[in-house]
């Protein structure tokens, strides 16, 4: 049996509504540090799949370490906590922003300037990987849009 050119497409499209959606990254972006020797930071937002998800890791070939990390208020008192993964529940949204959380990036090559753009690989506890490719904005810019 021969199928025409638009039974081909809907049922490709059709074939493509029963595999898992993987979790995906919107509206990464990297600022760079204030001064040498300080790291950098990573933002962006984590959409869910599926199924509930366990964020392990945000690494990049242009940094010796990361660490995935959440800055809290407490009154006038702020501080930040290294965070070992990350719980994304399916279908959910994780928003890692400035104030909030975020990925630091350790010992960053210094060839990395405004502009650049930066590779991030995003581990889930699962083996699912994401590569995501961000744009790099000097310490005092404001976050693009």
């Amino acid at each position: 049996m021969k199928l025409s050119r638009a039974s081909f497409v809907i049922a490709l499209l059709l074939a493509g509504c029963g595999q898992a959606r993987e979790p995906s990254v919107e509206g990464a972006w990297l600022r760079l540090a204030a001064a040498p020797g300080r790291p950098a930071s990573a933002y962006f937002t984590l959409n869910g799949g599926r199924t509930d998800e366990l964020l392990m890791s945000v690494t990049s070939p242009v940094a010796i370490k990361s660490e995935m990390h959440e800055t809290t208020k407490s009154g006038s008192m702020s501080s930040m906590a290294p965070l070992r993964q990350i719980a994304l529940p399916a279908k959910g949204e994780i928003a890692f922003a400035p104030g909030g959380k975020h990925v630091m990036l350790f010992d960053m090559n210094p060839r990395i300037k405004p502009g650049s753009t930066v590779p991030l690989l995003l581990t889930f506890a699962d083996s699912t990987k994401i590569n995501v490719e961000v744009k790099a904005i000097a310490a005092g810019d404001p976050p693009p849009k």
